[in-house]
């Protein structure tokens, strides 16, 4: 494939910060896309695997929500509102309880934090601690929340952590899931030091996990490890916060992530693929008796991103009303999982590893470096991948939800192709 010539992205490496990430593994100038596809300014098609991070979960310029977004937008339909009540937030509220709320029998509040996932993640911190009045919470080895001051505190990755410049406080690690590789009882070390009055760890006011840490790894945590994590909060009077930014809205196959282990968190962090269409917009979801907030005390300009409510009302009503988004991931997910475990078979002298739910996967190579020359190449062969774990030590397969079988055949012979010509 002709790689774009240094020319075109002159104006990026001279004037933007040296901050950018993705456009280096990416050295393409990207012009159009649909669906599963996005297509650079010379006319090359690529193949999404990676969905804006989790943020494009029904692909590019959906049909649907574009059609839905467009006719807001001709009829003058407001864009910026504050908190202000709209007939767009309504419609949002109306199906977002309709569709997703009730049937699943949540007792949630929702709240409008901001735009962005971290917007979601400090709400859910300064609520806990409001409703607790304690200032500690607890997250959990390799766990990614946000880069905001708050978030970072409760985010394991070294490099993201330095980057804040201060002292980052009042966040205490314990071990994810599977972190001893088996060898250690669940939450021994945790309920030790909750127990004991000399441990030193401040009594909790909150617990923050990820049900699939993305960008930690793909690390999956089983059912019966979160349901063991919600008795041991129920037990110690401590709130339990799922961020389920990157992996709800039907990530690992039911609209939460959580849903599969049969808990019930106190609080719920959700954004990137919330809006449908990749417009910012998050929410922060608690049960009604956390609402303890008054008016006006979190606060924020970009609260209601009226577009965004048009578009998550049109997603929720064409993909999450008749539980067939649910089941097509699943499938998908298999057809993914299985092309994975054939690629490491082929190449059983890298000692891959594949683990995952649903629509998002993670092939670990015991040396980095080859991670990130598997997506490279895969690049150069017309598929965008990005890697995740604490040293890029994994393939991230993260495609839409929306993805053909075809298409998604189509890009796992890529990867297959990628990871045999880096050999």
């Amino acid at each position: 494939m002709k790689r774009t010539t240094p020319h075109a992205l002159s104006v990026f490496e001279s004037l933007e910060s040296e901050v950018r990430s993705y456009c280096r593994g990416w050295p393409a100038v990207f012009d159009r896309a649909q669906g599963a596809r996005l297509t650079d300014e010379d006319g090359h098609s690529y193949l999404d695997f990676f969905a804006g991070a989790g943020s494009l979960n029904y692909g590019h310029n959906n049909p649907v929500l574009k059609r839905a977004l467009i006719d807001y937008i001709e009829r003058d339909g407001i864009t910026h509102g504050l908190d202000m009540a709209t007939t767009a937030k309504r419609a949002f509220l109306e199906t977002f309880e309709n569709v997703i709320l009730r049937p699943r029998d949540l007792p949630y509040k929702v709240m409008f934090p901001g735009p962005t996932g971290t917007n979601a993640v400090e709400s859910a911190l300064k609520l806990a601690r409001k409703v607790k009045g304690r200032e500690s919470v607890v997250s959990f080895t390799n766990a990614f929340h946000g880069m905001s001051l708050g978030s970072l505190a409760v985010t394991g990755n070294a490099f993201k952590r330095a980057g804040a410049g201060i002292p980052l406080v009042h966040g205490t690690p314990m071990p994810f899931d599977n972190y001893f590789d088996g060898q250690v009882p669940d939450f021994l070390w945790f309920e030790r030091l909750l127990e004991d009055q000399g441990s030193g760890l401040n009594k909790p006011a909150a617990v923050i996990v990820e049900t699939v840490q993305g960008e930690g790894g793909i690390n999956v945590a089983r059912a019966e490890w979160l349901r063991a994590l919600q008795d041991l909060c129920h037990r110690q009077d401590m709130l339990l916060i799922v961020d389920d930014i990157q992996m709800g809205c039907g990530r690992t196959g039911g609209f939460f992530s959580f849903e599969e282990a049969g808990i019930v968190p106190d609080i719920v962090t959700l954004s990137k693929s919330i809006s449908g269409y990749g417009l910012p917009m998050s929410l922060c979801l608690f049960k009604g008796e956390l609402d303890v907030w008054e008016p006006g005390e979190h606060n924020g300009t970009f609260r209601g991103n009226n577009p965004a409510f048009v578009t998550a009302a049109a997603t929720l009503d064409a993909y999450w009303a008749d539980g067939q988004m649910e089941k097509q991931t699943l499938a998908r997910g298999e057809q993914v999982e299985q092309a994975l475990l054939a690629i490491a078979e082929e190449h059983q002298e890298t000692e891959a590893r594949i683990r995952g739910r649903g629509l998002v996967w993670g092939m670990q190579f015991p040396e980095a470096p080859r991670a990130s020359a598997v997506c490279k190449h895969a690049f150069e062969l017309g598929l965008l991948l990005e890697t995740s774990g604490p040293e890029s030590e994994v393939v991230k397969v993260l495609p839409p939800l929306t993805i053909s079988s075809e298409e998604l055949e189509e890009g796992l012979r890529i990867l297959a192709r990628a990871v045999r010509e880096t050999g």
